[in-house]
């Protein structure tokens, strides 16, 4: 089956784009399908060629004023909607009004003006109703709205019934604008897609798409402009701006031979660079790809109320009807002209959409967040996830540490060999490898190796390496290898030299401890976060690391499976709370434990597919203190969101019941409708500006 994406243009309503879903979802072939509200984005997968003309015809069913378009043909920005013509027929409408009310005419001639005023303001909206109950046999906020205003013409309230209408156009004006601006800001944190490739030719440079750039072609990179796709830096020096991509504020400085990402921004002198990465595969394709699709993943809040919404609104229906007929039978002093009109305050009141909208603009608000530091979250799911972690285990190599081995000690075991001869023999055999020890030992010869007298080079696997100079033998590894004994307890890694038949030096190597983390579990033992590390180095290495930072428990000499298994105990244990267990691992050879912990984060670093695909969560910059920084993020995010689940259902039920006791006026549910779904989509911008 194959993948096609939509864009959703005019969708304006979290309600509406669940009843596109359910409604494509129900189209025999069509799998997977999704609607994200927050991207305007319908995915879908089919055997169809042609799904784009089915979609069409089936949402010009749903919501009529709904276009679909193909996600790739669509600007990632949209010019904003005309704001003058829904101006001047607000103003024109309600001086339709003022005129009914104060011209001294007859009752014939006013009930006319009332009528145009009434027209020029409903129009719009009960156009969509009706298409909405006749093509989709749908009821939704455009009809009740209409029936209202309608039933207060009906009943007398007809100034009411105006400013019912009045008030709703406004408040749907400042909604749409409120819900595209959101989209823009959280768009504009990952605005990080090229827009063209100055690609080399025999006659210069043209400009082309990125997807016409080949593996192997050159690239012309201008002062200011974006890398449009992964490659090696062919001529020139320059500076780029990475934050897009990382977080970080911090330029970086490249030369000739240095790797280059897609979506940094060449802030230095013109550069020309060698593809190694079609755009399919490049950073800023998998990032986008990534970010794009991380809220079709939904949260469990998320999925609740999309499904509540559909109950909601025929309920409150049910309610209304009710309260129009058997409100005049228990209360005598009130009758049925008066209990319609609060039969109708009920149907305003009954749109579900501060709700619908406030929960996916959250959590998409907060990914966005999230990617501008660097924090790149799966899904909305796994944001909510991070604000449960409970218990989290670090892996030690690559990330409590930074996985780069540093020579902590030279020792001459023999008065025949000074330490300087050691590292001389060391450095011969290791500069024939490119394993991460051989590379720290050769950071320490700042002169050029003469390997002209090795001969019979060979490693031998997990324990070291061996070579003959004049006819002896040299071996160069562990203790097991070389047949020493160690009597000393160390902190790092003992590598041996053996000449002949003799051992005669050490070299102590130590992996470096990052600098932040030591403040980062402070951070989270603050959160109330148990932190644990698991790693396969022996236990005084694993003890010292943990005790200089902090860990509360530490297990050591432990295999891949080893850690499987203890992580499986940590998991059964919060298996009947709401806790969670969180996994942060390299994205590589830890990729079990990431996918089996309730939440895995990869310390992968950017342009790492293995740590993409392997975890929830990727840390772009391999910092840990982004690790609090996204809890904090999933915690402000969470807290927002149920800010405005509580005000917004708190309000409805409040102006409900005072709409059904009498002492609320229409322009109450006006404002329980729109003006609460306008106060939510604001507040929900505040995740956008979380520290």
């Amino acid at each position: 089956m194959k993948k096609y994406k939509y864009y959703l243009k005019d969708l304006d309503c979290a309600n509406c784009a669940a009843k596109i879903q359910d409604a494509v979802a129900k189209q025999q072939g069509f799998e997977k399908v999704n609607v994200n509200f927050a991207a305007c984005k319908l995915s879908l997968e089919t055997e169809n060629t042609n799904p784009q003309k089915v979609v069409k015809e089936i949402v010009a069913k749903v919501e009529p004023e709904v276009t679909v378009q193909k996600w790739e043909e669509t600007e990632v920005e949209e010019e904003e909607k005309g704001i003058v013509f829904p101006i001047l027929r607000l103003v024109f409408g309600i001086l339709f009004g003022i005129l009914a009310m104060w011209l001294p005419v007859h009752e014939r001639i006013q009930n006319v003006v009332w009528i145009l005023g009434y027209s020029i303001l409903l129009y719009r909206t009960a156009i969509t109703a009706a298409k909405k109950l006749f093509r989709a046999k749908q009821i939704d906020e455009s009809l009740l709205i209409t029936i209202s205003c309608i039933g207060a013409f009906c009943v007398g309230e007809r100034l009411e019934g105006l400013m019912v209408i009045f008030l709703y156009e406004i408040g749907e004006m400042l909604e749409d604008r409120a819900v595209d601006r959101s989209r823009k800001s959280i768009q504009k944190l990952m605005d990080i897609k090229p827009e063209y490739a100055n690609r080399k030719t025999a006659e210069g440079f043209e400009k082309v798409s990125p997807e016409e750039i080949k593996v192997g072609d050159t690239i012309l990179v201008k002062q200011g402009e974006k890398i449009p796709l992964d490659g090696v830096i062919s001529l020139g020096n320059s500076q780029l701006d990475t934050s897009a991509l990382t977080g970080e504020s911090k330029l970086r400085e490249v030369k000739e031979q240095d790797e280059v990402l897609s979506g940094s921004i060449n802030l230095g002198a013109v550069v020309e660079m060698q593809v190694t990465k079609e755009y399919q595969n490049s950073t800023v394709y998998k990032i986008l790809e990534l970010v794009e699709n991380a809220t079709d993943k939904k949260a469990k809040t998320e999925t609740f109320v999309s499904k509540a919404a559909k109950i909601y609104t025929p309920i409150v229906i049910l309610l209304a009807v009710i309260v129009a007929v058997c409100l005049p039978m228990i209360a005598k002093d009130v009758t049925y002209s008066q209990s319609i009109y609060r039969a109708l305050a009920f149907l305003v009141i009954s749109c579900p959409c501060a709700i619908a909208i406030s929960v996916p603009l959250g959590y998409f608000s907060g990914i966005g967040r999230a990617s501008k530091s660097g924090i790149l979250v799966k899904g909305s799911q796994y944001l909510d996830n991070l604000n449960h972690i409970r218990e989290i285990v670090l892996d030690k190599t690559g990330t409590i540490t930074t996985g780069e081995f540093h020579v902590a000690e030279i020792k001459s075991l023999s008065p025949a060999y000074t330490n300087e001869q050691i590292l001389a023999y060391m450095a011969k055999g290791e500069s024939f490898s490119n394993h991460p020890i051989a590379l720290s030992i050769l950071k320490e010869v700042n002169h050029e190796i003469d390997t002209s007298d090795v001969e019979n080079y060979h490693e031998i696997a997990g324990k070291g390496m061996e070579y003959e100079i004049q006819g002896t033998k040299v071996k160069i590894g562990n203790a097991s290898l070389v047949g020493a004994t160690e009597t000393e307890e160390l902190t790092g890694t003992s590598i041996y030299l053996k000449i002949g038949e003799e051992v005669v030096g050490r070299v102590l190597l130590k992996d470096t401890i990052k600098k932040e983390a030591k403040q980062t579990m402070n951070d989270l033992h603050k959160m109330g976060v148990t932190t644990h590390m698991f790693t396969g180095d022996k236990k005084e290495v694993a003890q010292a690391v943990a005790k200089e930072i902090g860990i509360q428990e530490v297990k050591y000499e432990m295999l891949p499976q080893d850690k499987y298994a203890v992580l499986e105990e940590h998991l059964a244990k919060h298996k009947d709370e709401t806790g969670m267990v969180a996994f942060v691992g390299d994205g590589i050879n830890d990729s079990p434990v990431l996918a089996r912990a309730d939440i895995g984060i990869s310390m992968g670093g950017v342009g790492s597919q293995s740590a993409i695909e392997a975890s929830d969560v990727v840390i772009m910059t391999d910092d840990l203190a982004k690790i609090p920084e996204a809890i904090h993020i999933s915690h402000r995010t969470i807290h927002i969101i149920r800010q405005n689940l509580i005000f917004a259902i708190a309000t409805k039920i409040v102006v409900l019941v005072l709409s059904a006791l009498g002492m609320a006026q229409m322009w109450h549910a006006v404002f329980a409708d729109v003006g609460v779904t306008l106060l939510t989509i604001l507040n929900t911008l505040r995740i956008l500006k979380t520290k």
